[in-house]
């Protein structure tokens, strides 16, 4: 599962980069989009922050459910093949 997800972020990476350089050949720079979006630097930062603010108490909250639960059905599964 992890060489798959790091294939995935690879992936990702590249193709940014490829249309970051396209855009680029252009001259249309991030601070030229974020201006036409009515962003700033700053304003962006606070959103993340935000995002973060609220987003870490509530998974903290989910975890201390899903984790214990998740750990009983592991237990108690039945041995089978390995996946792998």
């Amino acid at each position: 599962m992890l060489p798959r997800l790091l294939l995935t972020l690879v992936k990702i990476v590249v193709a940014s980069l490829i249309v970051g350089t396209i855009l680029s050949h252009f001259g249309i720079t991030t601070e030229q989009i974020m201006r036409d979006v009515g962003l700033t630097p700053e304003r962006v930062a606070e959103i993340g922050h935000r995002a973060w603010d609220w987003a870490l108490p509530n998974v903290m909250l989910g975890s201390l459910f899903i984790l214990p639960i998740w750990f009983v059905i592991f237990l108690f599964r039945p041995p089978g093949p390995s996946s792998e």
